[in-house]
């Protein structure tokens, strides 16, 4: 039997929090993960430098994946200082799990319609597959020209009608890259921006509950982070 695929979620995680959980969680039921590598960014190349010192973003994601014995932290790249290319991430990642295990790069919509600005981007299709989260009612569409075209040739389908797609479900383990698929993620959005703030304006905790998991709040208050 082939190895399941691995789920690799990167981001800054400043602070992590309930819509990342819940993206991760929807790929493991819907997707067939065996795992979740959980990657916190050093430095970001289309963002600002992120507000938390390293060490506290790991122990925020630390702290919110504990539960889960699917999730898995990779704190191989946090502290670097050069810019945090997903394509040198899953290089590094190829290397490490070879040539032949599925390995799957998450992403929400709005990062996945932004790909064509990403570095190197058409080469993520050699190295994994990509699996967008999409909100229910809004489906992927208004591509850019070069991304519509990979999304035609490579997406595949999960669950309801295949007539439009190549396979009727999103199996990962028949090749190890190079395909597309999205999954619906009811949750709702969180903003890491909109969080820090409520943080900095001393918001009680009925308030930040919704949006962050226990143990993360926990973390937060304890580390008087983000102007606590």
């Amino acid at each position: 039997m082939p190895e399941k695929p691995i789920g690799i979620l990167g981001g800054t995680f400043d602070p992590v929090h309930n819509a990342h959980l819940a993206l991760a969680h929807a790929a493991l039921d819907r997707l067939g993960l065996g795992a979740v590598l959980w990657i916190p960014a050093g430095q970001p190349p289309h963002r600002a430098t992120p507000r938390a010192a390293a060490a506290d973003r790991l122990g925020l994601v630390r702290a919110a994946i504990a539960n889960e014995p699917r999730f898995q932290l990779d704190a191989s790249e946090v502290t670097h200082q050069t810019p945090s290319y997903t394509v040198h991430t899953l290089e590094r990642l190829r290397r490490q799990y070879g040539p032949a295990r599925p390995l799957v790069l998450l992403m929400g919509a709005d990062a996945f319609l932004g790909l064509p600005d990403w570095h190197r981007w058409r080469e993520l299709f050699d190295l994994a597959h990509i699996a967008v989260a999409t909100r229910p009612g809004f489906p992927l569409d208004d591509f850019a020209a070069p991304l519509a075209e990979e999304f035609v040739t490579r997406r595949l389908h999960i669950g309801g009608d295949p007539a439009h797609c190549r396979l009727a479900s999103a199996d990962f383990t028949k090749t190890p890259a190079g395909n597309i698929a999205t999954f619906e993620l009811v949750a709702g959005t969180v903003s890491a921006t909109a969080v820090r703030g409520l943080i900095a304006a001393h918001a009680p905790d009925a308030a930040l509950a919704p949006l962050l998991p226990p143990a993360v709040l926990d973390y937060i208050r304890q580390h008087s982070l983000y102007g606590h």
